[in-house]
């Protein structure tokens, strides 16, 4: 017990200076310079000092724990229909992603050579013929990705070629609307997948 509470301990504290620490360090390089640092600076600055530093604690823990908030998508997209009642596959709409590292979406006028006819009286099928009536693509708001600093190079492709079902990693679509993130693609996740499969977990094979 008093291990434990020993180890508690110790480890609130470690926590508290690493808190203090950042604090004090946030935005000092090993070039760092008091002199430069000295003055106003106009909005969007930067001193020239590469530093990995967010701009508050806060940024750092939602960026460490890759806590986003959920995308509101411009149109409500339906995949439950599109997947289970027209049968479409994902690939129909997000092409490339057999082929190469992106999962990309078509264009408003890919949307449109069906829509000019079907469910033209729905209101997400206005704002669909709005967006191409201005000459205008639709906003998609990403819903996976990574950030900058994990330094990730995820290929679709492959993954696919290995039988890699989509769900996997987005979950079930063909069970919801609009889409969200239903699965923590943390890196463990990735692991654990690579293991259960005998692919390779060399960190190169992700990170560049």
């Amino acid at each position: 017990m008093l291990r434990q509470q020993h180890n508690l301990g110790y480890g609130l504290a470690l926590a508290a200076t690493s808190v203090l620490l950042w604090g004090l360090l946030k935005g000092r390089g090993p070039n760092y310079d008091p002199a430069a640092q000295s003055g106003p600076q106009e909005p969007g600055a930067t001193s020239g000092v590469f530093t990995p530093a967010h701009p508050s604690l806060a940024d750092a823990w939602r960026d460490f724990f890759n806590r986003r908030p959920a995308p509101e998508q411009p149109i409500a997209y339906t995949h439950k229909v599109h997947l289970v009642k027209v049968g479409m596959h994902c690939t129909d709409c997000h092409v490339g992603a057999d082929t190469g590292p992106d999962a990309r979406i078509p264009g408003v006028k890919v949307c449109m050579t069906c829509h000019q006819v079907i469910a033209t009286d729905k209101p997400e099928i206005k704002k669909l013929a709005a967006y191409l009536q201005r000459g205008e693509e639709i906003p998609w708001q990403r819903v996976y990705g990574f950030t900058a600093l994990a330094h990730l190079k995820f290929n679709h492709a492959p993954h696919i070629r290995a039988s890699v079902d989509c769900k996997v990693c987005h979950g079930d679509m063909t069970q919801v609307t609009v889409a969200a993130r239903s699965v923590d693609i943390t890196m463990g996740f990735c692991i654990d997948c690579h293991k259960a499969k005998n692919a390779s977990i060399d960190c190169t094979v992700c990170h560049f």
